[in-house]
């Protein structure tokens, strides 16, 4: 039997430590405790919330319902079925929601299992990886993907999902889309590589090692959780959910507008479809870098974090529209926030 609880602070189960309670509140551990929390919610009318390692998600105020905090755990090597992935040295590997993401990483390493190196060091746990099609140091997710599986909170029915039905985007998925809070996600399965072929395009990471001639994917996550560690704060000393927005995307004429007015902005180029911009450039150009509003902030080394000092959600967001319209006024150019936004402020 699962144990519901009402009137949970869910303060220290969000990264930004932003106050927030569950009007009800739940932990389970597998899918069975999944089911009987949801044949909760809907005999009692209760609108129903996934939480994870709350690392990337900004509590706007209470949250109405019951959240379900997904406690599984296990990681699994699974062969592929495909012949031609048998061949080429692949390994399929099978993770629960509740696996801690870099952890997991760490693991998988140890176990010669690679392809998650250029991820290392990104807060969170397995669950909500796809929903964001999380990415880092020129390697995503979808990269990866095979499956997932999940329950229908309507239906209380388990599904699978394969790499199409997922939708996947930058930092998108049909989880943030049509299908938002519509399932639980309850294990999610990687093609990882049994050779180490390690991915250095990302011109950082690139430069980081440099002096080594043959670098291995351990060498490569270091160099990932050291760049990471220099320019990110850790959550647990200063309360955030890393990069807050996107890094936009703009076509091929806006490009040529901006780099006339700004002839020393950086860019990612993306051939004919145009760039991507650093949002940590644009925002810092606005001078709100180490900026503190209140009880809230932009960290004094990446302008791209948000920092909470003591703060609420309220506050967070109202500093994050400031910055979307200073941004949009100067170069003409939307924002978007990167986290999902729970719960109604007060």
């Amino acid at each position: 039997m699962i144990e519901i609880a009402s009137q949970v602070s869910l303060q220290s189960h969000n990264s930004l430590a932003l106050p927030s309670r569950a009007e009800y509140f739940c932990s389970v551990t597998d899918e069975l405790q999944i089911v009987e929390a949801l044949d909760y919610a809907r005999a009692n009318n209760l609108q129903v919330t996934a939480l994870g390692g709350g690392s990337n998600l900004v509590l706007a105020g209470d949250i109405a319902g019951l959240v379900i905090y997904l406690d599984l755990n296990g990681i699994s090597r699974q062969e592929p079925q495909d012949r031609q992935e048998n061949q080429g040295n692949t390994v399929h590997v099978e993770f629960a929601a509740g696996e801690n993401w870099h952890k997991a990483v760490e693991y998988c390493l140890q176990q010669g299992w690679y392809g998650l190196e250029n991820l290392s060091l990104i807060p969170g746990n397995m669950g909500a990886a796809p929903i964001q099609n999380i990415g880092a140091y020129g390697v995503e997710l979808c990269d990866l993907f095979v499956s997932l599986r999940a329950i229908d909170i309507a239906r209380g029915q388990p599904v699978m999902m394969d790499k199409q039905a997922c939708e996947f985007g930058y930092r998108d998925s049909i989880f943030k889309g049509k299908f938002q809070n519509q399932y639980l996600i309850t294990q999610v399965t990687l093609a990882l590589s049994l050779q180490p072929r390690v991915n250095l395009e990302y011109p950082a990471l690139a430069e980081a090692l440099a002096a080594v001639d043959q670098p291995t994917p351990q060498m490569v996550s270091a160099a990932v959780c050291a760049i990471r560690s220099a320019k990110l704060p850790d959550p647990a000393q200063i309360p955030n959910a890393g990069s807050f927005f996107k890094n936009p995307v703009v076509g091929p004429q806006m490009l040529e507008q901006l780099l006339a007015a700004n002839p020393q902005m950086p860019f990612y180029s993306l051939g004919s479809s145009g760039a991507k911009i650093p949002a940590a450039w644009l925002i810092d150009q606005c001078g709100f870098k180490g900026l503190r509003d209140g009880n809230v902030g932009v960290h004094q080394h990446q302008a791209l974090v948000l920092v909470n000092l003591g703060g609420t959600g309220t506050e967070l967001l109202a500093l994050a529209n400031r910055i979307q319209s200073e941004v949009l006024e100067r170069f003409s150019i939307a924002l978007e926030i990167e986290p999902r936004i729970y719960g109604q402020p007060d």
